[in-house]
Parts: C-alpha cells; sequence; structure tokens
C-alpha cells in the first residue's frame, strides 16, 4: 500500500451535515431505502450520543496507529474521524489522548473497525465513540498507511467529506454529493412517521395503516378461535 496523505478534500455543505445531524440513523436509513448503514458490529461505549460530521478517513496497518496521528492534523471542526485496516484488526488504536487531541480540533467523534481502549476516560470526557471492539491491547507507530482516502467499512465505502451520522443505533455514511437529497427524504420520512405516530395514538392498527391484513390473507394466514387451533393439533 502507497502511504499517501490527502489535504484539503471537498467535504459536504455544512447546512445540509447540520440537517441530518437533527434525525436519527433509523430514520435516514430508512429515508435512503435501507441504504448506508456500517451494520451492527460498529457499537457505542457511550449511551445516548448523536453526532453527525464530515469524514475524515484513516487507513492503518493492523496493530499500528501511526496514520492516525496522522489524521489529528487533518481534521477542522465539524468533522468525524472514521479509521480501518487493511485487515481485520481488534486492537486498542484509540483512546483517551487521541481524543483529547481532536477535541481541542473541533471533530465530533470517531467510528473505528478496530478497538478502542480508555473507555471510563471517554465516556468522563463525554467523547463520542463507536467501535468494533473494546481492547486494551497496545499499538506501535511504524507503518505507513493512508489518510483521506476511500475506505471501506461495513461493506460501504466511505470517501472524505462524506457525512457520517451515528447515534445508539449504529452508523450510517451518506455520500458527499447526496447529502440535500438525503435531507429531504428524511424531512419527508420524519413527517410520515410522525403522522403514523398518532394513528397509532388514537387507536389505529398498523394492520390497517400499513394494509397488511391483505398481505396476511394473501400469505394464507388464518384466524381461528382458541378451540378451533385444538382441534387442528395432532
Amino acid at each position: 500500500m502507497r502511504g499517501v496523505i490527502v489535504t484539503g478534500p471537498p467535504r459536504a455543505a455544512a447546512g445540509d451535515v447540520e440537517a441530518l445531524a437533527g434525525f436519527g440513523v433509523a430514520t435516514v436509513h430508512e429515508a435512503l431505502g435501507r441504504d448506508g448503514y456500517l451494520g451492527p458490529d460498529l457499537r457505542p461505549v457511550q449511551d445516548g450520543a448523536r453526532v453527525a460530521g464530515t469524514a475524515v478517513t484513516v487507513l492503518c496497518w493492523p496493530g499500528d496507529n501511526l496514520m492516525i496521528h496522522a489524521a489529528v492534523e487533518q481534521c477542522h471542526d465539524g468533522d468525524v474521524l472514521v479509521v480501518t485496516t487493511t485487515s481485520p484488526c481488534t486492537d486498542g488504536l484509540f483512546g483517551e489522548l487521541f481524543a483529547t487531541a481532536l477535541r481541542q480540533r473541533g471533530v465530533r467523534g470517531v467510528v473505528t473497525s478496530t478497538g478502542v481502549r480508555d473507555v471510563a476516560e471517554l465516556r468522563a470526557m463525554g467523547f463520542p465513540a463507536w467501535s468494533g471492539a473494546v481492547s486494551a491491547q497496545g499499538t506501535v507507530k511504524a507503518t505507513a498507511g493512508a489518510v483521506n482516502v476511500p475506505i471501506v467499512l461495513g461493506g460501504h465505502t466511505i470517501h472524505p467529506g462524506d457525512v457520517v451520522l451515528a447515534d445508539d443505533d449504529g452508523v450510517l455514511c451518506v455520500p458527499r454529493h447526496a447529502t440535500g437529497d438525503a435531507v429531504r427524504a428524511a424531512e419527508a420520512r420524519e413527517a410520515k412517521e410522525a403522522a403514523t405516530r398518532e394513528a397509532f395514538r388514537a387507536g389505529e392498527l398498523g394492520l390497517d395503516r400499513y394494509g397488511l391484513r391483505r398481505t396476511l390473507e394473501d400469505l394464507g394466514v388464518e384466524y381461528l378461535t382458541a378451540q378451533e387451533y385444538r382441534r387442528r393439533q395432532p
């Protein structure tokens, strides 16, 4: 792998980032046709955190966090650091000292397919982190990697400057060129969910609101009384 640090990549429009920050990951995921979710393996080390920011991407070698040190310099206010490795790694590549340095630069959080450590300290300082593992295992700083190049997490390619959303439900990536459409789709989805919520509060059933009775009928699902069901048992 060629060692490279790309400086000044284009970032998604700040207004779109802030608009997307108002929606949950699940809402935006549904609005985008169930696309962009990075999978269930990335879990938060804290409860209740929600962030949205532009991706600064990092590709490291397993057990080596040299390129995270290089990436800190490339981070701006409103970014989210996104880290992966050239092959699977659960070592603790990220901890409290990195979080301290990133917070000074206005970084909103970190997403990493690797491990994090210093979890108690990260929680105490309120620095949001999503990771594939928690591990006290340390690292070396010896191998070249890349910063601000396309990387793959959860089967999705993340480009520098894409929007990363993360909350208790997981992590989502919205391509930089599609953020405006994503905002409009999320607004429509939220309005639809609000109308459904009010209908459910008024007593309407999902079976009726979503037209699912016909689906059950087409699938051959029967309604039986308890007595009828017992009579059919062998």
